[in-house]
Formats: structure tokens, sequence, C-alpha cells
């Protein structure tokens, strides 16, 4: 029977999210950045804008805007996911449809300028705790990239491959352990060549702990971090980088994020600030 794509497990490059969260998420540790999000009622789209403040360049507040348009001229059967003009006047549309067969996500990615950029995917999630995607270049399908990923009980596994598969390349493998507080996650990538392991531990409803360990060709790096309640992060990396933030809620969508790194073998600091409308 088919399943309801909510069943379906994460995306390979997910399998370490619980972590990442911790780590990457939520550090504005440069720069000044203004973020708004507007929902409007036109088929219930949405509109989202970036300025990046006082930046060095010939334009002194370079602005992204996003587009969101789930029924576009009310096409229920086709949503927009992006359409994205950047401050270099570059554009992304992003669009799907989940409408051709149930479990099936069609999808199409184009820069609305290099016909030779253009790709087309597919998303599967009609198999019980397994999710299957795949995605190539619409004019040349040689080059490709797919992945899958299989849920059971605690744990998670997923291979991602590209055409490297086909010349007798190994796929990028990863797995993922969830049992209540305890999480872990392990990624081997470049024919084996990079590793990531990830760790994390929900010590209470409030404190969430994480580490991860990069290892590659070019070396080894550790990073380790903390959030409290969500709002407060801080974590520091083998190659001594620190990096907090704090996070406050105004008012209702109305949202301040500053943070502050510190690379002691340079004696550089830096700091940013973030502010959200929703």
């Amino acid at each position: 029977p088919v399943q309801a794509a909510a069943m379906a497990p994460v995306k390979f490059d997910d399998l370490p999210k619980l972590a990442n969260e911790v780590l990457n998420d939520d550090f504005q540790v440069s720069g000044y950045v203004f973020k708004a999000k507007q929902k409007t009622g036109w088929g219930g789209a949405v509109l989202s804008t970036q300025v990046d403040l006082f930046k060095e360049d010939k334009c002194s507040t370079p602005a992204k805007l996003t587009w969101k348009l789930p029924a576009p001229f009310g096409f229920g059967f086709l949503c927009i996911d992006k359409l994205e003009m950047d401050k270099s006047g570059k554009y992304k549309l992003e669009a799907s449809s989940d409408k051709a067969y149930p479990g099936l996500k069609l999808d199409c990615k184009t820069d609305l300028a290099d016909v030779s950029k253009v790709s087309a995917g597919c998303t599967y999630t009609g198999l019980k705790d397994a999710q299957f995607k795949f995605e190539c270049k619409a004019t040349n399908p040689q080059d490709f990239m797919g992945e899958a990923t299989y849920a059971k009980g605690i744990t998670t596994c997923g291979l991602k491959f590209t055409p490297k598969l086909l010349s007798g390349g190994l796929p990028d493998v990863g797995l993922r352990i969830l049992s209540g507080p305890f999480f872990c996650s392990l990624l081997a990538k470049e024919q084996l060549g990079s590793f990531n392991a990830t760790a994390h531990y929900k010590a209470s409803p409030d404190l969430r702990c994480a580490a991860a360990c990069n290892y590659s060709k070019k070396g080894t790096n550790v990073t380790v971090g903390c959030t409290y309640k969500g709002l407060y992060k801080v974590k520091v990396s083998q190659d001594q980088v620190v990096s907090c933030s704090a996070k406050h809620s105004v008012a209702k969508g109305f949202t301040l994020l500053g943070g502050a790194q510190y690379v002691v073998p340079k004696g550089t600091f830096s700091y940013g600030l973030q502010l959200s409308i929703e």
C-alpha cells in the first residue's frame, strides 16, 4: 500500500540533522542582515526578503527576493517552491508537483538563463519507511544524482550516488541511530576518503549538546557545542574557533539574532546581527 510522504525517512544529507541544528544553525557571527517573510492572500503566496546591510560593494543594501507560490494562478497541480532573484540579478526557479501519482513528487530547477543547467527530478515515498530521489540534467541525463534512505526502528541508513558509480566508483553511505535522548550518525563520502561522525544528547527539555568529527585527507576537525532553550548557543572547534549566539523575541513575529566569533590563532574577532520579521 502507498504510504503518506510524512512517513518517509529523512533525506541522505539530513542524516546528521539533529546534531547540525545545534552546531550550524543560527550563528550570525558576521555582518548585518534583515529578513522579512509575508504571506499573502494570492493563493497562499509567500514573499521572503533578505537584505545584507552595510556591505562593502557598489550596492550598500544588496537584497534577495524569494517567492513561494503554492498554487500559481489558481493551478493546484503545480507548486512554485522558489522564485528567487539575488543582488546580482540572477534568478532561480524551483517547481514541483505531487499530483502525478500517489507518493511521487516531480520537480524541476532552472536559473532561467542557461538551458544546460535545467535539472529534472523525482522523489518517491510510496514504499513504507523508504525514500528514493533521482535528479539529472534535462539535456544531459548522464549527469545525475540519486539517493535512497530506509528507516527501521531506531536506525536509518542511506546511500547517495553519482555517475562515478558507473565507472566502478563507490556511493556515499550513511547511518543514523536515534534512541530516546541519544543520537549519532556516520557519513562516508568521496570514495570512503572522507568521514563525518556526529553525536547529540538531549540532557533536558531545555539543554541539547552535540559534537561532530570531520576526517578527510586535509585533516581532522572536531567541534562541540550546546544550546539552551534553542535561544543561546556556544560551540568550540579543534582549530580554536569559539562562536556564540543569542536569540531574543522582542514581540510576536519580531526576532533579533546576534552572534560573535573569536579565532584564537589569528586573534581576530567578529560579530553580527540579524533582524527577522514574520
